[in-house]
């Protein structure tokens, strides 16, 4: 059995789901957003032994059945419309949240990405680098601080092209509006204010003179590896095929594993002189638009994983 947590409504799943499918593998596709307005989850211990079960309202799943898990794109536990008040329902919400944990922990299935309870680690950007550094790739001298005075010499030693990003891009609320902070090229009027950086850690790195963005879509130990935008008139969504290095190659699937990653896309960027920089990885990253600009086999590969 494959369990596929993830949005009714998400396209990337049925671009994989027929294919699962043809490989004659069962299916149940359940998304959290779902409990425990409509779905119940049961963990029974006793004398050692265990019963999970999941009632989709649809189908009961017995857990233990269950072989690997897609973890996609589940949305957050929601209470039912009847728990009105809204501390009742932020208490509600949380409690369900929080049993959800302690029940994946205990299905032993092959997870892609990760288990939930891995994926903070796997958002952090700092592991991210010091792993990649650990496994040979090269990285952007990058500091990680909130120390007003790391920010000037930084910035010198980018030439004046020092970029600065937050440790984890989260949406936030000013003033009640919705806003989401991208990467910033640092100017010399920011000098000035540098003392706001106690505030809040950012990241800081050079603005790197590479030639060409590259991503590198890691599942299990296969890599697919395209170019973005290379062309005059390419967009953001423009992919190529690319051949990594093997010895980068490697490097892609090691720093995935060693995070506990299935899945991942890693981005890259070739330099003038041929060298692979490392980026960041992402264990969220967009498959789809590669697939469909350059034919590699990434569903396949998804759904062979998961099946296996």
């Amino acid at each position: 059995m494959i369990l596929i947590l993830s949005d009714r409504q998400d396209t990337t799943v049925r671009r994989v789901l027929p294919k699962i499918e043809r490989l004659g593998v069962p299916v149940t596709w359940w998304d959290s957003g779902e409990f425990p307005a409509r779905s119940r989850v049961t963990a029974a211990l006793a004398d050692g032994s265990r019963r999970l079960t999941l009632d989709t309202g649809a189908q009961v799943v017995d857990l233990a059945t269950v072989t690997a898990v897609w973890n996609l794109r589940p949305n957050r536990s929601v209470a039912a419309a009847n728990v009105s008040d809204p501390t009742h329902r932020a208490h509600v919400e949380w409690q369900s949240r929080f049993h959800l944990d302690g029940v994946w922990e205990l299905v032993r299935a092959r997870w892609l990405p990760c288990p939930h309870p891995v994926t903070g680690r796997t958002r952090n950007r700092l592991v991210h680098t010091a792993l990649a550094a650990e496994l040979g790739f090269a990285v952007p001298e990058t500091v990680y601080t909130n120390d007003p005075a790391e920010l000037v010499p930084a910035y010198e030693r980018a030439g004046g092209r020092l970029l600065v990003n937050l440790l984890d891009p989260e949406d936030l609320r000013v003033d009640g509006q919705d806003h989401r902070v991208h990467t910033t090229l640092v100017r010399r009027r920011h000098l000035a204010s540098r003392h706001r950086l106690q505030h809040e850690p950012v990241i800081l790195q050079p603005c790197l003179p590479r030639t060409v963005d590259l991503r590198a879509v890691v599942v299990g130990d296969r890599v697919f590896a395209v170019r973005v935008g290379e062309r005059p008139g390419d967009g953001p969504g423009d992919f190529a095929v690319h051949r990594l290095p093997e010895e980068v190659e490697r490097r892609c699937a090691a720093l995935a594993a060693s995070l506990g990653l299935s899945y991942a896309v890693v981005h890259l960027a070739l330099t003038g002189n041929g060298e692979h920089v490392f980026l960041e990885i992402d264990p969220n990253g967009a498959w789809a638009p590669v697939e469909e600009s350059t034919g590699l086999p990434v569903s396949d590969a998804i759904a062979a994983w998961l099946a296996a």
